[in-house]
């Protein structure tokens, strides 16, 4: 293994993007892709860097002479975070559909109240989780947890916003159908835009952190 395959290794090891090993090191991502493709090798100065940043011995950069970085006996005994990503984001769903329900058969802004009530308990839920949980797998869970949740976090809230735009005075979980529709249909566009967004961002940094 090189010094390139070394510094990839340990990269992909922590989660991170090649931009996110940039940042932390002072240099720009073009010189981390440089180093992890073998076309140069980072100065003394940057190895010393690497070496605190992923917790390796400079020898082990440089000749591979030690062992990876030495696991956490205290992570074995931390939960892992796709835990807490997946039941945040069942909860998120959970008043999503709770709250069409009452607003379905009581028209009642209560219906609206639950529904967030369920969204912050998801997102809390999510939150705690990515504090108590094994930090080897934060990345991933939290990558997965706004890849879904952008959709169930912003219908409510914008649903409440359309809705009052548009003078109906119903503080309703979901946007309602009015004439003329554009105002509909203005919340459909605005709600897909921001989902596919920022769906395609977290692709990109997946995309850049995969092998």
């Amino acid at each position: 293994m090189t010094l390139a395959d070394r510094i990839q290794h340990l990269r992909k090891a922590k989660g991170i993007s090649q931009e996110e090993l940039a940042d932390q090191i002072g240099v720009s991502r073009q010189a981390v892709s440089k180093w992890e493709s073998g076309q140069s090798s980072p100065d003394l100065e940057k190895v010393i860097l690497l070496s605190e940043f992923f917790d390796v011995a400079t020898d082990y950069l440089l000749k591979g002479m030690e062992p990876l970085p030495k696991e956490n006996p205290k992570s074995k005994d931390k939960p892992n975070a796709n835990l807490f990503s997946i039941v945040g984001t069942a909860l998120n769903f959970m008043g999503l559909i709770v709250a069409a329900m009452v607003w379905h058969e009581e028209q009642v802004a209560t219906a609206t109240a639950i529904g967030l009530i369920f969204l912050v308990i998801g997102c809390m839920v999510y939150g705690i989780g990515m504090i108590l949980s094994d930090d080897v797998t934060k990345p991933r869970a939290k990558q997965r947890f706004l890849f879904i949740n952008i959709w169930t976090v912003t219908f409510i809230p914008l649903s409440v916003a359309c809705n009052m735009l548009l003078g109906i005075g119903l503080i309703a979980p979901y946007p309602l159908m009015v004439n003329p529709p554009i105002g509909f249909a203005a919340f459909w566009v605005v709600y897909l835009a921001i989902g596919i967004f920022v769906d395609w961002k977290i692709a990109k940094v997946q995309k850049r952190s995969s092998p």
